[in-house]
């Protein structure tokens, strides 16, 4: 059986009600990445890293999956094995829609992570600087975010499995954030089929073996039916 390999974007959910990163009106024109996204913004003002979070948490408790997102779900429980998900989201759309299988690179804004320990759990809708990690109860607490700066979860694994892929396919995604812009590179390096399926070419649309434009609600629907009956 063919091996799918599949990277979500922010574009993904977009329609969803959660906000993109680098479009005119996107997170990071409203927002200083550099307090917000880092280490040393948590280091200088935790607080306000923590509040920034606890919305983006609300948000994302507030949105449900869309079209697209049940669509790879139905993709992955009808090639079981045969389709790998990684997202560079941290909100968990396509679990609820029912994918059985996401590898989250950047994290999870659901999941807490003790600084001092290394201790991981379910995050509460609302984190503050002095909440003390349940395994160590020292006052480390940060959300379980792949800030700038920080190695994503699970490379090698990641790299692994695209290594095995017949066909890579990004969603919703600029491609323009490292390590996850290198992969249509390894890809096309590997001899494997691309595709890019965003709301409108990317930059690096010309790296990709085929496109596929529109809202993603649409898009990702037509592309699994036609995967299914091929």
């Amino acid at each position: 059986m063919d091996s799918i390999f599949i990277l979500t974007g922010a574009g993904i959910s977009a329609e969803s009600g959660l906000g993109t990163f680098r479009d005119k009106d996107g997170l990071w024109t409203r927002y200083d990445l550099r307090r917000v996204a880092t280490p040393e913004g948590f280091r200088a003002d935790p607080a306000l890293v923590h509040d920034f979070y606890n919305m983006r948490r609300r948000n994302c408790l507030e949105a449900a999956p869309n079209a697209a997102h049940e669509a790879l779900a139905r993709l992955q429980r009808q090639r079981p094995g045969g389709v790998t998900l990684v997202t560079q989201n941290v909100d968990d759309l396509h679990e609820r829609a029912g994918s059985p299988e996401v590898i989250h690179m950047h994290g999870e804004l659901l999941g807490a992570l003790c600084a001092a320990c290394g201790h991981r759990w379910r995050a509460p809708e609302r984190m503050a600087p002095d909440d003390p990690c349940p395994a160590c109860a020292r006052s480390a607490t940060r959300p379980d975010i792949v800030w700038f700066g920080e190695i994503p979860y699970r490379m090698d694994e990641i790299l692994e499995r695209l290594s095995r892929a017949t066909l890579f396919a990004v969603i919703g995604s600029s491609g323009e954030v490292y390590p996850a812009a290198g992969f249509v590179e390894e890809a096309a390096a590997r001899g494997i089929a691309t595709i890019e399926i965003n709301l409108e070419p990317g930059s690096r649309k010309d790296l990709f073996d085929r496109g596929l434009y529109g809202p993603a609600s649409e898009t990702v629907p037509r592309w699994v039916e036609g995967l299914l009956q091929a």
